[in-house]
């Protein structure tokens, strides 16, 4: 039963092992290419249209199936222009937050200029801001933009993307100074759009529709975010990039990029929901009122060679009589997923956030926390309270590593207690295999009779490994996709806990002037750099803390277990790998206390002197021959 518990141990770690490296090796290095890839140009094509959809149940109108809004007769540019010369083509009334800058253009009243000063492209700080909506004529446009749609048939004049506004007063958007900007049809209609943000990342926008004209109109407020051409994306199921959406009871939708593109359209009727495109760290939703019935559309239209990605919505018909005002609301997020801002629903405990604020449907899941939440929130809240306790998120995971083994010191007690009570009945197995040296099924018959009289669990020795698996793997999906812990720095060399350790052991930590990671073929191979080799040598004295398997095979497995480790987890986020170097060592001080305590050895020191001893010993009988 010894032999099965080494082996059962060695195939949950080997199991880890694999899934480790087949779904998380890659990241890093996808990372590093993120940048690169964004920065490759695409052909700027015309805008998207939004949203269109049969009548509501309310009316015998239905709305156009051409929208006004869109630029269909547009040209496609044949060549991009940079980004500030997109901006500075058009009249603007300027953003000015504390978290974001940028403009919106007075032509087509867009919101098509953001950048979100808080977050820079790297972990220096005088790197260039996180750019997050682009005008169109650039490589990526990305934009929200609001207005209304006519019903079929009708052809009054809407203000579109090629309208001119003119802003009332003057001024920038800021929180304490909401702007408004206007446009006459000089058709009797006249169009006034107040927009207001927040010190964070939500726009408020409210149109009103004065009619003056000789006959009622009917229109269909709308909201849609577009983005031209796929972003580069890790391609990974532990994270969702693309569009997403909490839509009433359909309840979450996720369509990547590749999924929208071969549903080209997705329809959804529903109340009390919310619609929009993720990134890893930053978002753009829109967030209608919680009661307003929508028509809402996840949608891929490919123009020329790219493809452009909408999520978008139309509210029930107005009819606006002559004299009077038709009104809509609409809200926008666009942002980064901060938990604290987004909202983080947990029981008891969490972040309100807009989520709680604007009584929205589930917009905490805007982060991915994926199927594990139960597990991956707690963690969270955990080593966001120590991060604020002491203001390093690496101090904070060596604390929650703590609080973990203190949670689970009472099965990991009575599991070292069990390995205890096994090493100490070694001298009898041995007897036993020198008794029944070839009946194997005598020898489990045997054996089986002495942990039933010692009472001994011989799987037990399996739970201090095994309760580490999800304590692991939430950890990492904090790590991986919460921006609190993008760019968060430990001390000395780790800069950002997110990403892999930057030291190399193979150019000797930096004294050597070269990039071993940069080898053709095996430079992967080589990025390990000072923290897995500390977690390494933690998991060394671990395995050695234990008797030497009498297997040759287990012996095999547990000796080089050590090193496989270290190749594997050097490219995982720093964070991840402080935490498995700190919990080796934690569990080496913990199992050598138990032990002591249960009059066990502690066979550490013994098998290391055995291990850097052999040579020397064998030296007085090479002489002897």
């Amino acid at each position: 039963m010894s032999n099965n518990r080494n082996t059962i141990l060695a195939v949950i770690l080997s199991g880890l092992v694999l899934i480790g490296w087949q779904y998380f090796y890659n990241i890093p290095q996808m990372e590093k290419q993120r940048a690169a890839q964004q920065t490759q140009s695409q052909m700027a094509k015309p805008e998207a249209k939004p949203a269109t959809g049969a009548a509501t149940s309310q009316s015998s109108t239905t709305p156009a199936t051409t929208p006004a809004t869109p630029a269909a007769s547009q040209p496609a540019a044949t060549q991009t222009v940079a980004r500030d010369v997109a901006i500075a083509a058009n009249p603007r009334v300027k953003i000015d937050t504390p978290r974001l800058s940028g403009s919106i253009s007075l032509k087509g009243a867009r919101i098509d200029d953001l950048s979100l000063v808080k977050f820079r492209e790297t972990v220096d700080p005088t790197s260039p801001a996180i750019d997050l909506f682009s005008p169109s004529g650039t490589a990526a446009p990305y934009y929200a933009e609001f207005g209304w749609v006519p019903a079929t048939g009708s052809t009054v004049k809407l203000p579109d993307q090629n309208t001119v506004w003119q802003q009332d007063g003057s001024g920038a958007l800021t929180p304490s100074h909401p702007i408004t900007l206007k446009y006459d049809n000089g058709e009797g209609l006249t169009f006034h759009r107040t927009i207001a943000v927040d010190d964070h990342y939500l726009f408020t926008i409210k149109d009103e529709v004065t009619n003056v004209g000789k006959a009622p109109v009917t229109l269909y407020p709308f909201a849609l975010i577009s983005r031209h051409g796929a972003p580069p994306v890790l391609g990974y199921y532990l994270l969702h990039e693309g569009l997403i959406g909490y839509l009433g009871d359909k309840g979450l939708q996720e369509y990547t990029y590749k999924k929208i593109d071969e549903a080209k359209s997705v329809n959804f009727k529903v109340t009390n929901g919310w619609l929009g495109i993720t990134d890893k760290y930053w978002a753009s939703a829109l967030l209608p009122d919680t009661t307003a019935q929508l028509q809402a559309r996840f949608s891929s239209n490919k123009v020329g060679s790219v493809e452009t990605y909408q999520a978008d919505y139309l509210e029930d018909a107005q009819t606006i009589p002559i004299g009077g005002t038709g009104s809509a609301n609409a809200r926008l997020f666009a942002g980064a997923k901060e938990a604290s801002v987004v909202g983080l629903n947990f029981p008891l405990v969490g972040l309100g956030g807009y989520n709680k604020a604007l009584g929205l449907n589930h917009f905490d899941l805007m982060i991915d926390w994926g199927w594990f939440y139960f597990i991956t929130k707690p963690m969270f809240l955990a080593l966001d309270f120590f991060y604020h306790l002491f203001g390093n998120f690496g101090i904070a995971i060596l604390m929650v590593t703590v609080l973990v083994k203190l949670i689970f010191f009472p099965l990991a007690n009575k599991s070292y207690a069990s390995m205890a009570k096994m090493k100490a009945i070694q001298p009898q197995v041995a007897a036993l295999k020198e008794r029944f040296p070839d009946d194997r099924v005598k020898q489990q018959q045997e054996m089986m009779e002495i942990y039933k009289k010692e009472k001994i669990n011989p799987i037990a020795g399996c739970l201090p490994v095994a309760l580490q698996i999800p304590v692991f793997f939430s950890l990492y999906k904090v790590l991986f996709v919460t921006i609190e812990m993008r760019h968060a720095p430990f001390f000395a060399w780790i800069k950002d806990l997110s990403s892999p350790d930057p030291t190399h052991i193979f150019n000797l930590f930096g004294l050597l002037p070269y990039d071993p990671s940069t080898v053709p073929v095996i430079g992967h191979y080589l990025a390990i750099g000072a923290w897995p080799v500390i977690m390494g040598i933690t998991m060394w004295f671990q395995m050695k803390l234990n008797p030497t398997p009498p297997d040759p095979t287990q012996k095999l497995i547990f000796d080089w277990m050590p090193l496989i480790f270290t190749f594997m987890l050097a490219g995982f986020p720093a964070g991840l790998v402080i935490y498995w170097a700190w919990n080796n060592t934690l569990s080496v001080i913990q199992q050598s206390f138990i032990m002591r305590r249960n009059g066990v050895k502690v066979e550490l020191f013994d098998n290391l002197k055995s291990m850097f001893g052999r040579k020397s010993a064998d030296k007085p009988a090479n002489k002897t021959t």
